[in-house]
């Protein structure tokens, strides 16, 4: 943004421009959210603009078919762009902090994919960017989007109501096996380098963000383990080393005087793409899986005992969030809807002029807590203290 533009980078009477940097999984996902949400909700008018990728054919390719006008393979000369207002980063890691960045200061409206850096110093230095664009009205945003579950947003209010009481105990398991298979090809997220960790910063710093999201509750402690069950892996240059972890163990205390228990894997057989969250107060309990997502269980312990136990709660009312928008009650939403209402949270964020959530700082605060269990792992089973930094709220 130079000097000669205005504090509020959001034009008015303007469609907002969006460029997307990355096309593989995640831009999939972002671009079906991008071309479906304003069908189902009232969000400001935008145009899918570039989409921008190293591949000239592939990206050019994805572009038509996702939904985009044009491709482009420069991402710096996109920033450039005066009709460019938001930057959606999907690219692997590595990338974030750069992009992010000089997308920042470019005056640019940025959402990125978790973790949100591959490091505390690029996280942090990310955060500070968008502190000072915040102060110019340009939004960031970070794209954890199982807070966008409209289950998990229930439970989340109703644990913000009481109905749970003291929370005491949590247990979050993420669990995959496209790993599981000690033949399965070497890619970019096995190397330290492009990936910045494994399993922990893959699907670990889901589970860390959804404890931090149900409970407003700052981590104050931390301990950790790592392990990589397959050392290396086939490759385009015959075997190559893997040097990241498979699967990750944390205990983290909150300051309320919960513990939460954290375990993630890539390799456990069986299990596609289960994330399994257990939250236990003195009044009630609450348990979901991600591969029911619908579905929310809740046990009222207040009730006489004779009388209680799990119910399941189909969360599709048109009174649970976000679900106003879909279909009539009965018929069910899928994981792909989590992405189309981050995109309208994001909108409206940038709409109302209100910081959007999770913000930077949100993603930060993950990342300082991913980074302790891996201080942890590597000093044998210490304990990694915190200062406590409580949460944004939730959207």
């Amino acid at each position: 943004m130079n000097s000669t533009e205005s504090k509020d980078s959001t034009p008015d009477n303007t469609a907002l421009g969006v460029a997307m940097i990355g096309y593989a999984f995640m831009g999939k996902a972002h671009s079906n959210a991008w071309r479906n949400v304003g069908s189902f909700f009232d969000v400001p008018a935008f145009e899918q603009k570039v989409l921008v990728g190293r591949d000239a054919g592939q990206v050019a390719e994805a572009a038509a078919k996702y939904g985009w006008a044009e491709s482009a393979t420069d991402w710096r000369s996109v920033l450039e762009r005066d009709d460019i207002h938001i930057v959606d980063i999907c690219a692997p890691g590595w990338m974030h902090a750069e992009i992010a960045i000089a997308a920042l200061g470019a005056g640019k409206h940025v959402l990125v994919e978790k973790p949100l850096a591959n490091s505390l110093a690029e996280a942090e230095a990310m955060t500070d960017a968008a502190r000072s664009a915040r102060d110019r009205g340009v939004q960031s945003m970070v794209g954890f989007t199982y807070r966008r579950v409209p289950a998990l947003a229930l439970a989340r209010e109703l644990i913000g109501e009481g109905r749970l009481g003291t929370v005491r105990h949590v247990r979050a398991a993420y669990l995959q096996d496209w790993l599981s298979d000690a033949q399965a090809p070497m890619t970019w997220r096995l190397n330290k380098e492009a990936a910045g960790s494994g399993a922990l910063g893959d699907i670990a710093s889901h589970a860390i963000d959804q404890v931090l999201f149900l409970l407003g509750d700052p981590v104050t402690e931390v301990s950790g383990r790592l392990h990589t069950f397959t050392a290396q892996r086939p490759g385009r240059h015959g075997l190559e080393e893997v040097t990241v972890d498979d699967a990750a163990w944390a205990t983290l205390a909150l300051a309320s005087g919960a513990i939460a228990s954290v375990e993630v894997s890539r390799v456990a057989t069986g299990q596609k793409n289960s994330l399994k969250l257990e939250i236990y107060g003195d009044k009630g309990s609450l348990l979901f899986d991600l591969e029911n997502l619908n579905e929310l269980g809740f046990l009222d312990a207040t009730v006489p005992v004779r009388e209680q136990g799990f119910r399941r709660i189909l969360v599709n009312e048109p009174e649970h969030p976000y679900l106003e928008a879909w279909w009539p009650q009965g018929h069910i939403i899928g994981w792909e809807h989590t992405f189309t209402h981050q995109i309208r949270d994001f909108l409206t964020a940038i709409s109302t002029r209100e910081a959007p959530s999770p913000s930077f700082e949100d993603g930060l605060n993950v990342q300082r807590i991913l980074a302790a269990v891996e201080e942890s792992a590597n000093a044998k089973s210490s304990i990694v203290q915190l200062s406590p930094s409580t949460p944004t709220e939730g959207a």
